[in-house]
């Protein structure tokens, strides 16, 4: 017996309405399984939820979240202080010696040993210093240079001119 709804169905679209009632059907099996993933998942994030709340109810959780907030903030001003004092070491560091450059060497054919010596200290810029160091049987001389990016304004020895490139290829 077919009812007057289906063959008016059949009569205005042209298709058997055993098609509508089948797409209808797997549409609700589609939607079943859905729902079936939803509360899955939703079960697994209340088991989640719960682990996270054990033993704590809401006053202890906030006045937990409210002490990692204060750490937080003091770690944020300590982190503050330790940036200003890496920047006060930055520019003191480009002030203090970093380059050395040093050359042993007989200042005299009757000395030997390589008792004189000429010292080259540099900052980061090449500025500094050349130490030369003279010994003789008569005593100890020194003289000291200045150098200003990495050049002297007086005539180095050939001793001195060596530290000081020793010094300025060190990085």
């Amino acid at each position: 017996m077919n009812s007057p709804v289906l063959d008016y169905i059949y009569q205005y679209t042209g298709i058997d309405p055993a098609y509508y009632l089948f797409a209808i059907v797997l549409l609700l099996v589609v939607l079943i399984i859905i729902i079936i993933i939803v509360l899955c998942k939703q079960k697994k994030l209340k088991k989640r939820i719960e682990a996270f709340l054990e033993g704590k109810d809401g006053k202890s959780l906030e006045e937990e979240l409210l002490s990692y907030m204060e750490k937080v903030q003091i770690a944020d001003k300590e982190n503050k202080k330790l940036q200003v004092e890496i920047e006060v070491l930055k520019k003191i560091q480009r002030m203090t010696y970093q380059k050395m450059g040093m050359v042993k060497y007989d200042a005299f054919r009757e000395m030997s040993g390589e008792l004189s010596y000429a010292l080259a200290l540099l900052d980061q810029e090449e500025n500094g210093f050349i130490i030369n160091s003279v010994y003789a049987n008569e005593g100890s001389y020194s003289y000291v240079k200045q150098i200003v990016k990495g050049e002297c304004q007086i005539n180095l020895s050939e001793e001195e001119e060596k530290a000081l490139n020793q010094a300025k290829n060190k990085s």
